[in-house]
């Protein structure tokens, strides 16, 4: 194992991608890097040379911050769930076209940063470590989020134990569609509001 590499770098991770699925990655609107073994750590420049992709997906590795998105101009779902991920940075490139966020099973506390998705409409993030409402109340800088799943964070754990995490959630996200799976209903945008 002398001289093996401990991590794929995104341009090998591109490449295996363009063997197995036999076409450019500059051409390809999904491009799956997920899973690599060994895994890819490390989001960087070479990303941006998937010029066409709508969605990426980046799974199952072992990446500590996002990054390297500039020149994704097309991408409208990132899927980074399953990685060692701790805080909503380097998306600006992408925060004009990115519709949704997939980034579960990370370890992301605070959720500074993530206000300039303005165009986000689905953030999966469950089973992260977020604690405070005063993070949570971050994701009212997204004006058109309709989806959020947010099951496993400490915040979701505490509340839906008390009995009443919907309510304080449609109450300080009122547009939100659907919570944790479920539609959210007439009757709940009510009891939310009273």
């Amino acid at each position: 194992m002398g001289d093996k590499k401990a991590f794929t770098t995104v341009k090998d991770a591109i490449k295996n991608f363009e063997e197995k699925y036999g076409m450019k990655g500059a051409e390809a609107e999904h491009v799956k890097l997920y899973a690599q073994y060994p895994p890819i750590e490390k989001m960087d420049a070479n990303l941006g040379t998937l010029k066409l992709c709508k969605h990426l997906a980046l799974s199952t590795n072992s990446i500590e911050r996002i990054g390297g998105l500039t020149g994704l101009d097309h991408l409208e779902i990132l899927s980074l769930g399953r990685n060692q991920i701790k805080k909503i940075e380097g998306v600006e490139g992408v925060a004009g076209t990115l519709k949704q966020l997939w980034i579960s099973y990370n370890n992301i506390e605070k959720l500074a940063g993530i206000g300039v998705l303005k165009n986000l409409e689905v953030l999966y993030m469950s089973n992260n470590k977020v604690a405070a409402w005063g993070e949570f109340e971050k994701l009212q800088e997204l004006p058109n989020l309709q989806e959020l799943l947010f099951i496993g964070n400490p915040l979701e754990e505490k509340h839906s134990k008390d009995g009443d995490w919907r309510i304080q959630v449609i109450k300080r996200l009122p547009n939100l569609k659907k919570l944790d799976g479920n539609m959210i209903e007439d009757e709940e945008r009510e009891q939310a509001q009273s």
